[in-house]
């Protein structure tokens, strides 16, 4: 199972749509699932279901801070190299998908608000475009990543 079915498979078992995606990248992380569940658990439903950044994207985006980002705050190359990625990362999601902003990408969904989520029905899962933009995230992600390992093959062969 690829990252992107794993990601569609813990959302449906029941963990908001940040912990999906960046639990789904446990192998790669080396996180335990609780702990990756627990970082990950306020950016659901667009941060504390506030409907703000999609927590798909922000999933995506915690794990390829693990995995990619900068600590070494004397090289700024670092920063900026690592925000041109995000940057990347966000138009091509935002391409995909119309936007990377919970409220926007729901528009067409009849939600509620608030800190209650709502039951996970069938039709909760029919009526919302979550599982798609769950396997989007993790599928970008992973090409992102295939992209950063080929790059730096390459610079190592240099």
């Amino acid at each position: 199972m690829g990252h992107r079915e794993k990601a569609q498979a813990l959302f449906r078992e029941g963990y908001n749509c940040s912990q999906a995606v960046f639990c789904a990248f446990c192998d790669e992380t080396g996180l335990d699932m609780d702990t990756a569940a627990c970082l990950s658990s306020s950016f659901g439903g667009g941060i504390g279901r506030l409907r703000e950044v999609c927590g798909a994207f922000s999933g995506a985006m915690l794990a390829f801070g693990i995995l990619c980002g900068y600590s070494d705050i004397e090289d700024p190359q670092k920063k900026i190299s690592h925000y041109r990625q995000i940057q990347e990362f966000a138009a091509h999601f935002k391409e995909k998908n119309g936007s990377y902003i919970c409220r926007d990408l729901l528009k067409d969904v009849e939600i509620t608000y608030g800190y209650v989520p709502e039951e996970r029905t069938p039709e909760f899962y029919e009526r919302r475009p979550c599982l798609t933009l769950i396997g989007d995230a993790a599928g970008m992600l992973d090409e992102m990543l295939a992209a950063k390992d080929t790059a730096d093959q390459k610079e190592e062969i240099k």
